[in-house]
């Protein structure tokens, strides 16, 4: 038996729930309630998007920077290959005419 239906309330509990909260706060402060309820309900949902899109961001950037990095190490094979003369030795580098 699935535990989660047992803490759904049915119908008569969902009755018996908002007769007690009218008798505690009475109408004039129950749409007062619900809009405050909706404001928050709707910064969260900014808030979940904004982290989601910071998330993709942050993916996003990672991939760039091992695309980078690949493309670098690829770029120093070839440069030191094409450095080599003909002994197959490595030049010495050149000091800048500065």
């Amino acid at each position: 038996m699935n535990t989660y239906l047992l803490m759904m309330p049915s119908g008569y509990e969902v009755v018996v729930i908002l007769l007690v909260v009218v008798l505690l706060f009475g109408g004039k402060k129950i749409p007062e309630l619900m809009r405050g309820l909706g404001k928050g309900m709707s910064e969260f949902k900014k808030a979940s998007s904004d982290f989601d899109d910071i998330k993709q961001e942050i993916g996003q950037t990672a991939s760039d920077v091992d695309k980078a990095a690949q493309l670098d190490k690829t770029e120093k094979k070839d440069n030191s290959s094409e450095k080599e003369d003909n002994t197959g030795e490595k030049p010495d580098k050149a000091k800048d005419p500065k």
